[in-house]
């Protein structure tokens, strides 16, 4: 047997991710000797860390949680063209370099994350579609949005100026975007087809509360929100509480995740994950987080 590779979920706080519970699923069902954990990184500590992982060698993946996404960028070796355009990374592949050191290549899976999961619950292209907060998610959920054909999109901020890299982003990929005040979110969220909430737990609380007093239906109208701990979120439980379709973040992290298993994969030494097993990986991986099994037939994954 080969010996055991490493890889690791990186974020600031960790204690909570279901990423460990996910990848070993769909490792074990492979039969692949990686090992996966949860490693608690500051910004501050990241640079000493991929050091560390440079001279081990024996890494193969590391995922990339807030607040690390853009911090990492700057630290690695190679950037995948969806990640430079970003300026965001969610997964870091690594691979052993001729002279015996690593290779370090920051990817984005998040994109193909909110993509699948959106087209899971249905949502069809073209949607009229909105966006809570404007940090590192924000960033891969302009670019999904465009992949599935938004003509435009309105991103509601607390302070405009953290904004910028999302309005970089959205001119990049040709989308349409206009910042919009916070405030006055509960409002207007009842004319979207789509709304992608990417605050972290509880930021949305208070917007919850204004939306379930107002009373809006919003029958038709998709929300994704990216927390998925604690679950359901006030945000969710509000909007479901005004006839709109709730997609748990939980969702996004199963695609996204199921993405970086496939790269992972591949820079271990097994080669691409052949299309007759991919049913079975991600089927494990949903058992391993608590979501249903996808239908065998479902041809509509991007990525």
């Amino acid at each position: 047997m080969k010996n055991l590779l490493q890889g690791a979920v990186l974020g600031h706080p960790i204690g909570h991710s279901k990423s460990p519970s996910l990848h070993n699923a769909a490792y074990q069902v492979l039969g692949a000797p990686f090992s996966y954990t949860a490693i608690d990184i500051q910004v501050s500590e990241l640079a000493d860390f991929l050091g560390r992982v440079r001279s081990e060698g024996n890494w193969y993946g590391l995922s990339v949680t807030m607040p690390l996404k853009n911090a990492a960028v700057d630290l690695l070796d190679e950037l995948s063209p969806v990640a430079a355009a970003l300026g965001s990374v969610n997964t870091i592949v690594c691979t052993r370099k001729p002279d015996g050191g690593t290779h370090l290549r920051g990817d984005n899976t998040d994109v193909q994350g909110i993509v699948n999961a959106l087209l899971h619950a249905g949502v069809r292209e073209r949607p009229r579609a909105a966006i809570l907060g404007g940090g590192g998610t924000a960033v891969s959920a302009v670019a999904a949005l465009a992949q599935l054909g938004a003509s435009e999109v309105v991103v509601f901020v607390r302070n405009p100026a953290k904004a910028a890299d999302v309005m970089d982003v959205a001119a990049k990929v040709n989308l349409r975007s206009t910042l919009a005040p916070f405030e006055g979110a509960a409002e207007a969220l009842a004319g979207f087809d789509v709304v992608i909430s990417t605050l972290p737990p509880h930021g949305a609380d208070v917007l919850a509360e204004a939306i379930a007093a107002q009373g809006k239906r919003l029958h038709g109208a998709v929300l994704l929100d990216v927390a998925y701990d604690p679950w359901p979120s006030a945000l969710a439980s509000a909007w479901q509480g005004c006839a709109g379709t709730v997609v748990a973040g939980i969702e996004m992290l199963l695609y996204q995740g199921f993405a970086q298993v496939k790269l992972f994969v591949q820079a271990g030494g097994y080669g691409t994950l052949a299309t007759e097993k991919q049913g079975d990986v991600i089927n494990v991986m949903c058992d391993a987080i608590g979501v249903d099994r996808r239908n065998p037939h479902e041809q509509n994954m991007a990525g």
